[in-house]
């Protein structure tokens, strides 16, 4: 699996579904380069288990996002149709109704591909031609966490049951931006409004001494 981190995060143009119901044609997170930071993430399928879980978690805490100036998107291999479908759909009868922030469709899974997040392989023939698929055709659960400037700061993923911790990833923004305007570094478990360091081995003894 590929580290992205320090990288550029893969360029896409895809169709998506915003603010609950909208279609956009040509939704790429080269809006938010200089704007925002962003937090994307994929998940296997709609109209499934865990994944409502996460969604709906990230709805629930997007205002401590906002705050903070990030962008969350989501992304899996769905299409279109299925994502409005969903988000169309109540609570009670399995939807996710009330998401506003982006949901991506990678039906195609190459945005899946080019991040590395695909639960598998494609097999070709002698002839270089499509033969199989090794595996299951979706996402696992990948999260990035993509600076102002397009690059990978963070990124963390879960295989297919393993649901993510929408204050982890709160905590890695706010470790970023706070090293973005500080310049200090955050050690283990930092949150915050803790105490941060320098990167120096004066720094790490003058804050180990005070734990």
């Amino acid at each position: 699996m590929s580290v992205l981190v320090g990288r550029k995060a893969p360029l896409f143009e895809a169709t998506a579904v915003v603010d609950g119901g909208e279609i956009v044609e040509k939704f790429s997170l080269d809006q938010f380069i200089g704007k925002k930071h962003v937090v994307f993430f994929f998940y296997p399928l709609d109209f499934t288990f865990v994944c409502p879980t996460e969604i709906l978690a990230f709805q629930d805490r997007i205002e401590d996002f906002e705050k903070r100036n990030v962008a969350v998107v989501g992304c899996s291999v769905d299409s279109e149709h299925s994502h409005w479908a969903w988000l169309n759909t109540e609570l009670k009868d399995g939807g996710i109704k009330g998401v506003k922030y982006p949901l991506v469709s990678d039906l195609s899974k190459t945005i899946a591909e080019n991040y590395d997040v695909l639960a598998g392989d494609y097999d070709y023939d002698e002839e270089d031609d499509l033969s199989s698929f090794d595996g299951v055709a979706v996402a696992y659960r990948g999260l990035f966490l993509i600076d102002k400037q397009g690059v990978v700061r963070h990124q963390v993923v879960n295989d297919l049951p393993l649901g993510r911790s929408i204050d982890e990833a709160l905590r890695m923004v706010d470790a970023l931006q706070y090293f973005e305007e500080h310049g200090e570094v955050c050690p283990a478990n930092w949150k915050k409004g803790d105490e941060a360091m320098t990167a120096s081995h004066e720094g790490v003894a003058t804050y180990l001494a005070k734990k």
